[in-house]
């Protein structure tokens, strides 16, 4: 009889934990279609608020690329820092540099008389100039800087400035002789450099002799 009693109350367990699951998911089935009509409802509301939507023709207009920072341009930057490496200061004194003949020739340390003697004798053909007549101090200072700057990119070996004079100067005082001498001897590339012969300009210009 109590073994009866057992199973019975088993089997009534059994049911209602069969009803409490069949009733959970009628709950989380009404759910779902709950949410589904809501979702269709909200969705039916947006299309009648905006109406009928169409995509736009192409215009034919290119897009406007996005603009980036510029790289910082480091050849630029090499560059300056070279110009300021070669800038020429007018307070060097050469005049303890320069040979004391009356041209006031001068070699580098390290190059042989010889070699200022061909200079002097013109064994080497000029093959470019620049004259600096007229020009300003600072404007002569440039010129020259870039003039030799360009000669060394040539190849370039013997060259000849024109500095003039003086004669047009205040008090006719060459002041160009005296600075184009300083400037020279500063620049690493001129291995010497003597007054020009009469024929190539005598006292108003060097002949200047760059490394090979």
């Amino acid at each position: 009889m109590s073994g009866s009693i057992k199973d019975f109350a088993a089997l009534k367990s059994l049911r209602a934990s069969i009803k409490a699951q069949e009733e959970a998911r009628k709950a989380a089935e009404e759910e779902r279609q709950r949410r589904e009509k809501e979702s269709r409802r909200d969705a039916e509301l947006f299309r009648r608020s905006v109406g009928n939507v169409q995509p736009l023709s192409p215009n034919g207009k290119a897009e406007t690329p996005v603009q980036h920072p510029l790289p910082i341009a480091r050849q630029r930057m090499a560059d300056e820092q070279a110009a300021l490496e070669e800038s020429l200061s007018d307070e060097f004194n050469v005049d303890t540099l320069l040979d004391t003949d009356h041209e006031l020739s001068y070699a580098r340390p390290g190059i042989s008389g010889d070699i200022l003697r061909k200079l002097r004798r013109g064994n080497w053909v000029i093959q470019a100039q620049l004259d600096l007549h007229g020009m300003r101090r600072e404007e002569a200072r440039e010129a020259l800087a870039e003039f030799l700057r360009n000669a060394v990119k040539r190849g370039l070996r013997c060259v000849r400035v024109i500095h003039g004079k003086g004669l047009g100067s205040v008090n006719k005082e060459p002041v160009l002789k005296s600075k184009v001498r300083s400037w020279l001897v500063q620049k690493e590339e001129v291995i010497a450099f003597c007054q020009a012969r009469a024929a190539d300009g005598g006292a108003g210009a060097l002949v200047v002799l760059l490394k090979a």
